[in-house]
């Protein structure tokens, strides 16, 4: 009985976010770890995977899908994200059931793209609240509050 409660509530909570929901880095780790289904896709621009860092799965014998929602300097919407994305999780072998995490900077442009995948059938989507980044602390600087960096996961910069 509590399963089906907690599945009506996710049903609710994905109609009304259009997505999964939130989820913490921590979170997002725990099941990449434990479901071999389970995917991470980062949606930032080159810029930042090349600037920034990125998450690193290899402990967990992953890669991660790399596709551009947006692309620098314009942050203009890249068209062809979704045939991109989904060209991406079918050479992974991935299933529209499969647990797909989207990630960006802090986890705006990361939530559009869980929705814009839940819209075409994935029905396990969820956006990494938080980001790689994370908020800004109050001195205006990433990583020191919040986000996958913050919580001490592994990630490596070129």
């Amino acid at each position: 009985m509590a399963d089906q409660k907690q599945a009506q509530k996710a049903v609710k909570r994905q109609a009304a976010e259009g997505h999964g929901g939130d989820v913490t880095p921590k979170e997002a780790w725990r099941v990449l770890s434990a479901d071999p289904a389970a995917q991470l896709v980062d949606v930032r621009s080159a810029a930042e995977w090349t600037f920034v860092g990125v998450p690193d799965l290899g402990a967990l014998h992953k890669k991660v899908q790399f596709v551009e929602w947006q692309r620098f300097p314009g942050m203009v919407r890249i068209a062809e994200f979704v045939d991109v994305l989904i060209a991406g999780l079918k050479k992974a072998g991935t299933i529209k059931t499969a647990p797909i995490f989207f990630i960006c900077r802090s986890g705006h442009r990361s939530a559009s793209a869980a929705r814009a995948l839940t819209a075409l059938g994935f029905s396990a989507t969820y956006n990494i609240a938080g980001g790689f980044e994370g908020d800004l602390d109050d001195k205006r600087h990433r990583a020191g509050v919040s986000g996958w960096k913050f919580d001490g996961l592994p990630w490596v910069q070129s």
